[in-house]
């Protein structure tokens, strides 16, 4: 099994988190917007703030980023990105089962968005326990799911926890 970690993100990271956003993402963002070089790195430069993101290491590589929000009454999971070479491995599973056990022992629910046009992710939230709420964002483009409270089932295999 491998060794997943989280680590703060610096901002020498940031080239790394817009590249692996284009590898993970760039597809459905160019279904939806189209993909615009420029105003990617711009809109990813503004939104990128190292003091609040974690990347995702797989047995010492960086391999993803995780952004979590933590509210009054529930927990935004505002982007999760694994590279795709990291993908179907049983690794972002393990981190949402790791983010829906530190949701409960806050009493929140766990809360995110999907794009319509990303089947994979939807079906991947689905099993994972979440419910659709509804649409939003231009054109309904952006499915608001939801994972209601449950009992935290923290094991030895779950990553650290991200609210550290």
């Amino acid at each position: 099994m491998n060794t997943v970690d989280l680590r703060p993100a610096t901002p020498d990271d940031l080239d790394f988190c817009f590249r692996l956003h284009q590898a993970a993402m760039g597809d459905y963002v160019a279904a939806v917007w189209g993909w615009d070089e420029t105003a990617q790195r711009a809109y990813h430069r503004g939104k990128y703030r190292p003091h609040h993101w974690k990347i995702i290491t797989v047995d010492g590589t960086d391999a993803g980023v995780l952004v979590v929000d933590h509210h009054a009454t529930e927990d935004y999971l505002g982007l999760i990105e694994l590279h795709p070479r990291y993908q179907g491995r049983g690794i972002g599973a393990r981190i949402l089962r790791s983010l829906l056990d530190a949701a409960a022992r806050r009493g929140h629910d766990l809360v995110l968005d999907v794009l319509d046009v990303n089947p994979r992710a939807r079906a991947f939230y689905l099993r994972h326990g979440f419910h659709e709420e509804g649409r939003h964002g231009e054109n309904g483009h952006k499915i608001r799911m939801r994972a209601p409270l449950r009992t935290a089932t923290t094991t030895a295999t779950t990553p650290p926890r991200p609210d550290h």
